[in-house]
């Protein structure tokens, strides 16, 4: 009898053990972006230089004095000890005043104010607070996978609609929630955009508070790139026009400004009843962060507003470099006013392969990792999106290698790519 198989109780053998997972795993659709990732190891093991502009990860470095605080808190033992799921009192004001500071948003930390283990832990688990079998969520298209696949987990529904132009979008929203019944329970909504890049004004919320109340559904505002603006943009918080926090919450970062992805912190804010329905679901889920990575965070907050503008410029650099390389070798790409990526549509000699398969020939041919349009949706064919992470020699490099791969007059055809098994 092999491992596979059970005896029964009169010796013989039953069927092979079945693991039966749950739907909501099973209407999880295979995760694209694992061949870019596959052929991207394979090709470094080989030996090859890839530069990997594919995941929005910074690589640059957080200012000095949060890495000094994090190391001091890290050597007081009380700070090894369980912290609280909702986040340090002393951090959740500091975000209140950051707010106030930059928004002129008054946040009571107590009530209208959560930690979380970045923002991708706040978006999911505020949809495992709000959403449930029948509920319906509209999201923007092309979208960032985990707002639309964090619905489906909690057993909700999705509507994708295009978001570019915003206005046009927003059409639709009202168009949707007049006449779907029931009528949908949340929108979901990410400006800067990611992938796209889109950008909207602060009356483009007025909006959206005016639909919300119209029409009975929630707000969920994912705010992940609102500290990188451009040439003098500002992205407008959500929550800074009036009665925003009577509709929805937002949901902000410190990975990208501030450059701490790994630390994962992140926070949730806005409506009373809506943090206390996530604080609810994280009181089950978690003990919190790491408090040694909660003080640090709130000397980051307080004391490193220069840093996260210095950072935005940094991206800017980065932005100008590449989007102007790939003009120059026939791409239509736009400048984004804010975020840390590039949304490009491809050359149209390329346009027989479909976003997959052409990023896979990047990587392969170029040694360039870019994330496929498709991996964001079918709003997204056509397109590639590049991270701005790489410094600007690295960029000016991978555009050369990327005009290289792309001169031949023989595009190369899906069946010959090399993928990894």
């Amino acid at each position: 009898m092999n491992d596979e198989t059970r005896a029964t109780p009169n010796g013989g053998e039953a069927r092979p053990f079945v693991v039966r997972v749950a739907d909501r795993v099973q209407r999880l659709p295979p995760y694209l972006f694992a061949k870019i990732n596959a052929l991207k190891h394979q090709r470094r093991r080989e030996g090859r230089d890839i530069i990997d502009l594919g995941m929005g990860n910074p690589t640059d470095v957080p200012d000095p004095v949060i890495v000094e605080k994090l190391c001091e808190a890290a050597h007081d033992p009380r700070n090894h000890r369980y912290s609280v799921s909702v986040g340090l009192y002393n951090l959740r004001r500091e975000v209140a005043r950051r707010y106030e500071r930059r928004y002129g948003v008054r946040l009571d930390p107590e009530t209208e104010v959560i930690a979380c283990i970045g923002s991708k832990e706040a978006f999911s688990h505020m949809c495992l607070a709000l959403i449930g079998p029948g509920d319906t969520a509209i999201v923007p298209a092309p979208s960032f996978p985990i707002h639309v696949y964090a619905v489906y987990l909690a057993s909700g529904n999705v509507i994708s609609l295009q978001c570019t132009p915003p206005d046009q979008f927003l059409s639709q929203v009202a168009t949707v929630a007049q006449q779907l019944y029931p009528r949908p329970k949340a929108l979901v909504l990410n400006f800067p955009h990611n992938p796209t890049g889109t950008t909207v004004e602060r009356d483009f919320f007025v909006d959206v508070v005016r639909l919300a109340r119209r029409y009975e559904f929630m707000v969920i505002h994912d705010f992940a790139y609102g500290d990188i603006g451009f040439e003098g943009y500002e992205p407008p918080s959500f929550l800074s026009v009036p009665g925003a926090k009577e509709v929805g919450v937002e949901t902000t970062t410190m990975s990208k400004g501030y450059n701490m992805p790994g630390w994962r912190v992140g926070f949730c804010a806005g409506n009373s009843e809506m943090i206390r329905a996530l604080a609810t679901i994280k009181g089950y889920y978690d003990y919190g962060i790491f408090q040694a990575i909660q003080i640090a965070a709130i000397v980051a907050l307080r004391e490193c507003d220069e840093a996260v503008r210095r950072q935005a410029m940094t991206y800017e650099q980065r932005r100008d470099i590449l989007v102007e390389g790939l003009r120059r070798g026939g791409w239509e790409v736009e400048k984004p006013r804010a975020g840390m990526f590039v949304w490009a549509k491809y050359p149209p000699a390329w346009h027989h392969l479909d976003s997959m398969s052409f990023a896979m020939k990047l990587l392969d041919e170029a040694g360039v990792a870019v994330s496929p349009g498709r991996g964001f949706g079918e709003a997204g064919e056509g397109f590639v999106r590049f991270a701005l992470v790489e410094n600007e020699q690295r960029l000016r490099q991978a555009v050369r290698q990327i005009h290289r791969c792309l001169r031949t007059e023989k595009p190369l055809a899906r069946d010959n790519l090399s993928v990894p098994a």
